[in-house]
């Protein structure tokens, strides 16, 4: 039987699906007819492209790694419900992804460098923060939230029973945690990795603002974009371009993957928006 709320809605609004489509189709198609074979393959034979994927690549692994180990105790933490001012640390879990990334990286900076906080206590991370350290820093801290979030939304869909068995079977909290929550949501806790290292590896705002944009050195494919349209290399910058479209599609359809066969729990895009 054919469902009659889907039959009332008229032709007239199907325009904005149209227009949506048209917008976010056409931009990705015209990156990809701006360029040719030869270009392509001349740009990614350039030492400063490959090191821009490789630096990419290496830092967003190793922020998505630090957000979840941070992250997935956070979780845990928050869901067990027994938090106080848990609506306050709900906002501070929210604040970097509604941030603007430049705001953000200015917060870090003020923080970690020669006159912040933890830069008085250490001078030797200040001095530091120009380098790859400070892009991991950046990328980790918006990537941070957005997998807690995720986390926190998977656990909570948990039914309790479970893991009141597993400690009347003799397990403690933290093995209970580790041996029957994380297997029961880890389809979930997956998109929420693959959110977080999307928003990582694409980063742009706040690893300007900490780590700077030297070639060669803090180059990752967004900074390689920016940096090679201020001095006129169009074709470089539309090559990093592509490629980071390549990666955010691979990592949405493993996204989808991931959260296929589990809907009693809440999507990662939903838990981080």
């Amino acid at each position: 039987m054919n469902d009659p709320a889907r039959r009332a809605v008229p032709r007239a609004a199907y325009a904005g699906l149209v227009i949506l489509l048209f917008f976010i189709a056409g931009s990705a198609l015209s990156l990809i007819l701006q360029l040719e074979l030869p270009v392509i393959v001349r740009v990614l034979k350039e030492r400063e492209i490959r090191f821009a994927i490789g630096l990419s690549l290496a830092t967003s692994l190793t922020s998505l790694t630090l957000a979840v180990l941070i992250g997935l105790p956070a979780a845990w933490v928050i869901a067990s419900g027994k938090l106080p001012l848990r609506s306050f640390i709900n906002i501070l879990l929210d604040l970097p992804v509604v941030t603007p990334p430049l705001v953000a990286g200015i917060g870090l900076l003020l923080l970690l460098g020669r006159h912040g906080l933890l830069g008085k206590i250490d001078q030797r991370l200040t001095a530091k923060l120009f380098s790859p350290l400070g892009v991991i820093i950046a990328q980790t801290y918006v990537a941070l939230s957005i997998f807690t979030r995720s986390a926190v939304s998977a656990l909570l869909s948990i039914d309790k029973n479970y893991t009141a068995a597993a400690c009347n079977l003799g397990l403690s909290p933290a093995r209970a945690f580790l041996l029957v929550e994380i297997p029961l949501v880890w389809k979930p806790l997956l998109g929420g990795c693959i959110l977080a290292f999307s928003r990582a590896i694409g980063e742009f705002g706040a690893c300007l603002m900490l780590a700077g944009a030297t070639r060669l050195k803090t180059e990752t494919l967004p900074m390689a974009i920016y940096l090679n349209i201020a001095s006129g290399d169009f074709s470089a910058a539309v090559v990093c371009a592509v490629i980071l479209m390549t990666i955010a599609a691979i990592m949405l359809t493993g996204l989808h993957i991931a959260q296929r066969g589990s809907p009693a729990v809440d999507s990662p895009i939903k838990a981080s928006a």
